[in-house]
């Protein structure tokens, strides 16, 4: 009972620093998106002295402000993991493609490597999965949708 709070503390911290890594590595991949034009092209700058995706980042720092403020936490936390399990099962399938040329691994390291992620990711709570597949699901279809109206992939 006596180490109650301390575990508390540490699970704070840990949440704090997950979610301080989330606004920096999301905010980079918001910068490439609407560089492509796939979010409002006003994400893509670059500031001219530190050279961070500052509109990017002050973005996704205010939506992750209000998902703290608003949500519960653990839910933020487990829809996050979903979402970088997929993007690492994603990244393990196109390890798989890749030639000898480019410097493709053995297959069986891609394919452990996709197994484990989607072991992990369908291992999370009901709800995590369900939610993370839904928005995974949309957003291929929006996608899918605005390839076939603009006629190309970038927006451009």
């Amino acid at each position: 009972d006596w180490l109650v709070p301390a575990v508390r503390v540490g699970g704070a911290v840990a949440a704090l620093g997950s979610l301080l890594a989330l606004i920096l590595g999301v905010s980079r991949t918001t910068l490439a998106m609407a560089r492509d034009r796939h979010l409002p092209h006003a994400l893509a700058s670059v500031h001219p002295r530190f050279g961070v995706p500052h509109r990017a980042e002050l973005a996704v720092g205010a939506v992750v402000t209000v998902l703290v403020a608003t949500t519960d936490v653990r839910g933020a936390i487990g829809f996050s993991s979903f979402g970088v399990l997929a993007y690492y099962a994603i990244a393990n399938a196109s390890a798989w493609t890749l030639t000898e040329e480019e410097g493709r691994p053995n297959r069986l390291v891609p394919v452990i490597g996709l197994a484990g992620c989607a072991a992990l990711a369908f291992a999370l709570p009901a709800s995590t999965v369900v939610s993370g597949a839904t928005v995974l699901v949309l957003g291929t279809a929006l996608y899918g949708l605005r390839k076939v109206t603009t006629g190309n992939d970038t927006g451009h």
